[in-house]
């Protein structure tokens, strides 16, 4: 399965902003599937583990922060070559830089509240996917 999947999560600020519908339709608009979705809220702990990776940055702690501020949709996607064909629909992380049409550029904020994550790597997908999920979920 690996380089078919990826993960993706709507943001806290584009849940609150009303944009998951919208959001989700322009995935599947995108040829994206669906393979499991879920409804939830990170704790800040939770949010730490999840971007552990980052946990040197400037930013970490306003990104756990952030990420713990409101509900937010966790989501695995299925299409081929799923990871960079996601990141190439949402666009760049800042929103201002991201391209016309994009999710971020149509729904970001600001390069913190960017609308929604998607994984980097084929690596990461399998990881983050398997924060929130069963890989029976998805398979």
């Amino acid at each position: 399965m690996s380089g078919n999947i990826t993960f993706t999560m709507i943001k806290p600020k584009a849940m609150e902003n009303g944009h998951m519908g919208d959001i989700l339709a322009k995935i599947i608009e995108g040829g994206f599937k669906v393979k499991a979705m879920k409804l939830t809220r990170l704790t800040k702990e939770e949010a730490k583990v999840f971007y552990a990776v980052h946990k040197e940055r400037p930013f970490y702690d306003g990104l756990t922060d952030f990420m713990s501020s409101g509900p937010i949709v966790a989501a695995v996607l299925e299409k081929e070559n799923a990871v960079q064909a996601y990141r190439d629909y949402i666009g760049a992380t800042n929103p201002a830089e991201a391209a016309e049409g994009t999710i971020r550029a149509l729904y970001g904020t600001n390069i913190e509240a960017n609308a929604v994550h998607g994984s980097d790597s084929d690596e990461n997908a399998q990881i983050e996917a398997g924060f929130f999920f069963s890989k029976r979920d998805w398979v």
